[in-house]
């Protein structure tokens, strides 16, 4: 069974993705690299990560390969930002998703993507 699949799949992702964005908007080390209509970026991340926790591959259909690093090389991308990134979405995972360990898992796939798109000291 995968991630996607174990976490409750679309019902339970997007839910995750609107509290996530929750979060971001209101954090104040990375809500500013986020366009004032975050609904387009709630979308492609619902769509993304359906695809990256194996569910079905929603975003690559739509949008083609998802090229991420390059995506995001236009922000300045610090360690500090990622560290944000996740918190924003541990806290999301921990008001849908109670299995502490399936939450620890997805975290941690996250945290190896949220950590190739550092491309700033700081």
């Amino acid at each position: 069974m995968t991630l996607f699949e174990q976490m409750g799949g679309t019902p339970v992702l997007n839910k995750t993705v609107t509290l996530f964005y929750q979060n971001v908007v209101t954090d104040p080390k990375i809500s500013h690299l986020f366009p004032e209509d975050i609904t387009p970026v709630m979308e492609k991340q619902a769509q993304f990560l359906t695809q990256f926790l194996g569910g079905p591959p929603l975003y690559t259909s739509v949008h083609g390969h998802p090229r991420m690093r390059a995506r995001h090389l236009p922000f300045e991308i610090t360690r500090e930002r990622a560290d944000a990134w996740l918190s924003c979405m541990r806290r999301a995972l921990e008001q849908t998703v109670p299995d502490a360990s399936l939450r620890d898992s997805i975290l941690e796939r996250l945290s190896s993507s949220a950590y190739f798109f550092v491309n700033t000291e700081g």
